[in-house]
């Protein structure tokens, strides 16, 4: 018995030294990334491992654009679409939050996340789209650091550098592109407001352009876009 509580404690040691060892892995990412642009992140490397197991050379669409160059008004609307407080909080959006799960309750499923950019991010950059506790918690704990590590402008700039904007379509330059033929840097504010709604939803707004929900996100979020700062 007391053999069998050793070796149980030696485990316990080891599965937290494991754990330990793998947030000061994710911590080094986070600090290096804070400094180097991401050249892939885990979400790309689900999406393109799916993508070859149709079609052996098929390659992901993403070319990096600076801040500065990204467009005003992309800015201000993918804040007004996914996370009006991102200036202001922490990382969390408690309010949202608990609305999101008022919300998922009243609907019966799941139907809204209250995630905040840093949170998409944190998930983007290193986590798969399954929605465990063990991905929840971990997501929590990347949100923290970058928060911690990162300025709000950094956290904007790789968010809209690294997300999935339609199959294969990563990050506003390669968006702006395969939707509208012309640069990040030259997007309107209502070619904004539409791929900002598309985000939720990328894959299925590249296949249903002109879904009717699509045209009625975009005209909210055209109405939300004055009244949003951007880092």
């Amino acid at each position: 018995m007391k053999r069998l509580s050793v070796w149980f404690r030696r485990i316990v040691l080891a599965l937290l030294g494991a754990v330990l060892l793998y947030q000061f892995w994710l911590f080094g990412w986070v600090l290096w990334w804070g400094q180097v642009n991401p050249a892939q992140t885990r979400f790309m490397e689900i999406r393109l491992a799916e993508l070859r197991a149709k079609d052996p050379e098929a390659r992901l669409r993403q070319s990096w654009l600076p801040y500065a160059r990204i467009s005003p008004h992309l800015k201000r609307a993918i804040i007004a679409s996914e996370d009006a407080k991102f200036v202001d909080h922490e990382g969390f959006d408690w309010d949202g939050i608990q609305k999101a799960i008022e919300k998922n309750q009243k609907r019966g499923r799941v139907v809204a996340g209250g995630s905040t950019i840093t949170q998409q991010l944190a998930k983007n950059l290193f986590l798969s789209p399954a929605k465990t506790p063990w991905r929840k918690a971990e997501e929590a704990v990347i949100t923290l650091m970058l928060e911690a590590f990162w300025s709000k402008q950094r956290i904007l700039e790789v968010y809209l550098n690294v997300i999935e904007w339609g199959q294969g379509v990563f990050g506003a330059e390669a968006a702006a592109r395969h939707y509208y033929g012309i640069s990040a840097t030259q997007l309107s504010p209502e070619q904004a407001a539409r791929l900002a709604g598309m985000v939720p939803n990328p894959r299925f707004y590249d296949r249903n352009r002109n879904a009717p929900g699509l045209a009625r996100k975009t005209a909210i979020i055209l109405g939300r876009m004055g009244a949003v700062d951007a880092p």
